[in-house]
């Protein structure tokens, strides 16, 4: 049809006189000509432009772990329609914020959709998104959102980004697809998969043709572009555009059922690439522990400024969120940091106990002993006596300010100060620093 139209165009053309048809009269005339070739093939034939039949869907494939560092990720292609899906897991400070007219909240769970122009061959200066990309993201988001799961099973922000790399049909639908096959691939327990099918319809008087999974051309030159998208069990969204006056309920009906046809059919062809979320999330992902502290006690492990939390953040490479009814979620990739974080925290709320053994950090130097940071805000004396086995001349000679070491907590007195003993985490020595030099 292009090669076709380019010859048209160039014997026809308007001359310098203007005694030939104008271009822009060729491209109405040639508009006509190509509405009446696609519907006719349709009501009189049955035929599509393609060759498929009305409830035909095209070719499938799809693959997942594509992209080797990314924490799911899914290439779904439908015909000439192609999506590249990718998921990141991220914490709760990673939501995306929005601010309303009346409130400003955290979504966990959003989707970008990006139709970059060379998808369907044409060269444009790349921008910020359209609206068109921001609608047909909202519908992808939209679709997936109720097979998300809540906060206390998984407690992750998930972003899915849609590229399209290539168009030519619904590349909503495809998004839907991909970003379904993705979220799986990273281990994002869905309680059911997604898929989606844009659904069209050609009307002429009381002849109907409802077609599904259809081309850009019968988009164009059809009366209705009907989005449908849903698990085997029901539907998650619609959107309906629709350019006749009206349509019967029987249509409408039809159209539903041929559509839940289709998209059982496109769900198949996508669980023989993943049939389930994967076990565990990506190695590559954050790992999330959740524990609950006092309410009162958020100040606390917040510290003066921020100081407290930024010093835990700093030491163990964990990142800390913490909610309002005082759970606390400590993310690392690194399970070491992880668990280094939350033994931090757990010491800041748990009761000292006599017997209790910690690795503190030395605080203070005084002529008497050595304070010890244990948790954060809270610290005990090591007496000089308990410093080393034997005898201790000055403190400095055993530790110093800055210094890691492991203590044991001997005591603690009516007014809650603890007294620490180090050596009695070490072996008996025989001779003392002092007698040593």
């Amino acid at each position: 049809a292009k090669k076709a139209k380019e010859e048209i165009f160039a014997e026809f053309v308007a001359n310098e006189e203007g005694e030939e048809p104008t271009a822009a009269s060729l491209e109405a005339m040639w508009e006509d000509v190509m509405a009446e070739v696609v519907r006719g093939l349709l009501l009189t034939e049955g035929r599509r432009v393609d060759g498929r039949t009305a409830i035909e869907i095209r070719p499938i494939e799809s693959r997942v772990s594509v992209l080797p560092c990314t924490h799911g990720s899914a290439l779904f292609t439908r015909g000439e329609t192609q999506s590249l899906a990718t998921v990141t897991l991220g914490i709760k400070s990673d939501e995306q914020t929005v601010e309303g007219l009346y409130e400003r909240r955290g979504e966990k769970f959003f989707l970008h959709y990006n139709f970059p122009g060379f998808c369907v061959g044409e060269a444009k200066f790349p921008r910020g998104a359209s609206r068109r990309e921001i609608g047909h993201g909202a519908l992808a988001q939209r679709a997936l959102e109720p097979v998300i799961p809540h906060d206390e099973g998984f407690p992750y922000t998930i972003r899915v980004v849609s590229e399209i790399m290539e168009s030519n049909g619904s590349s909503s639908m495809a998004s839907v697809c991909g970003g379904t096959l993705a979220m799986m691939d990273a281990g994002v327990p869905l309680s059911h998969p997604v898929a989606g099918i844009a659904m069209g319809l050609i009307k002429e008087g009381d002849r109907v043709v409802v077609l599904s999974d259809i081309l850009g051309d019968e988009d164009h030159y059809g009366d209705m572009d009907f989005k449908v998208t849903g698990t085997q069990n029901g539907i998650t969204a619609l959107q309906m555009d629709i350019k006749c006056v009206g349509l019967s309920t029987e249509v409408l009906k039809s159209a539903l059922n041929q559509a839940r046809e289709g998209r059982i059919h496109i769900l198949q062809e996508m669980l023989k690439t993943i049939q389930r979320p994967r076990d565990e999330i990506s190695p590559l992902a954050p790992r999330i522990h959740t524990i609950q502290i006092p309410v009162d006690g958020i100040g606390k492990l917040i510290g003066p400024g921020g100081k407290t939390i930024r010093a835990i953040q700093e030491e163990t490479g964990a990142k800390i969120d913490i909610e309002e009814d005082g759970t606390v979620m400590v993310a690392s990739v690194d399970g070491g940091q992880l668990q280094k974080a939350l033994a931090i925290i757990e010491a800041m709320f748990k009761e000292p106990e006599i017997g209790a053994e910690y690795e503190g950090v030395v605080r203070t130097i005084r002529d008497f002993g050595a304070f010890v940071e244990i948790a954060p805000g809270i610290d005990g004396l090591v007496h000089v006596s308990e410093l080393a086995h034997g005898f201790v001349k000055t403190v400095t000679d055993v530790i110093k300010v800055g210094d890691k070491c492991k203590v044991k907590i001997i005591d603690i007195d009516p007014q809650g100060r603890i007294r620490l003993s180090r050596k009695a985490l070490i072996p008996n020595e025989e001779e003392s620093p002092a007698s040593a030099e």
